[in-house]
């Protein structure tokens, strides 16, 4: 640990978003903690207990990681940073690739469409009747890029939060949105967006989608990361955390 270039000597600092939502995180914030919906710290959620999992692998007890908030879209800007990884459902892009670091892969990942019960959307079965339907996504991530993909009538609704797209959802501005699969469980289960169900799931690229810890360019931290996420594979802890926290009893259909 003591060998290792950081942030700060002796901590391990962690940047993701604020509010952290299950099932990445959770864990109740207590009174007076800047954390809102879920807090980082308490290990709970799957990027958390990862995050902690992968930090022992390195050397560091649970009390010198340290959290902070940064916002999901600064997390692979280019410049300096203040963090050693960021760990956000950032998904890896060539694009951003190009500013920082990606650790390897730690979730192949899904995109969902999630829509209101009882609308014309929810009885979509293909992309192709998908596309004149109004969809909504969140600014920054590859669920834009999904969208995209399947060449709509109509540009996607981009917003700024997560929550802005769920609110667009319940006003109606938008018809269904698009985010990663376990995010759709959480919505729908949660009440996020009352009464509403997962349509389908976008069928799995020939090269699928996965999240990836980001680090500064060129960090020499890089390797370590990526030998100790290897680590945590092979022990076969990342399989039981993925189960714990992120498997899922529903079978979503795909849209064909």
């Amino acid at each position: 640990m003591s060998r290792l270039a950081l942030v700060k000597k002796g901590q391990f600092t962690v940047a993701t978003g604020n509010p952290a939502y299950p099932p990445w995180f959770g864990g109740s914030p207590a009174k007076g903690s800047p954390w809102k919906i879920s807090d980082p710290t308490s290990g709970q959620g799957f990027e958390s207990a990862v995050v902690y999992a992968v930090a022992k692998q390195l050397g560091f007890p649970k009390g010198s990681v340290h959290w902070i908030a940064v916002p999901f879209d600064n997390t692979y800007k280019p410049g300096a940073k203040n963090f050693d990884v960021a760990v956000e459902q950032i998904s890896y892009k060539p694009a951003r690739a190009q500013n920082v670091d990606f650790s390897d892969s730690y979730y192949k990942l899904n995109q969902a469409l999630v829509a209101v019960k009882g609308t014309p959307i929810t009885h979509v079965k293909t992309l192709a009747e998908l596309k004149g339907h109004k969809l909504g996504v969140q600014l920054g991530t590859t669920s834009y890029d999904t969208v995209i993909a399947i060449k709509p009538n109509q540009k996607p609704a981009v917003y700024s939060s997560s929550n802005d797209v769920n609110s667009g959802l319940k006003a109606h501005q938008i018809e269904g949105i698009v985010v990663d699969l376990p995010t759709a469980f959480y919505i729908t289960g949660s009440g996020q967006v009352p009464n509403s169900v997962i349509v389908g799931q976008f069928p799995t690229k020939k090269n699928p989608e996965h999240l990836g810890m980001v680090l500064s360019k060129g960090s020499p931290l890089t390797s370590c990361l990526n030998k100790a996420i290897a680590a945590v594979k092979a022990k076969g802890a990342l399989a039981q955390l993925t189960r714990q926290w992120l498997s899922t009893k529903v079978s979503v259909p795909v849209l064909k």
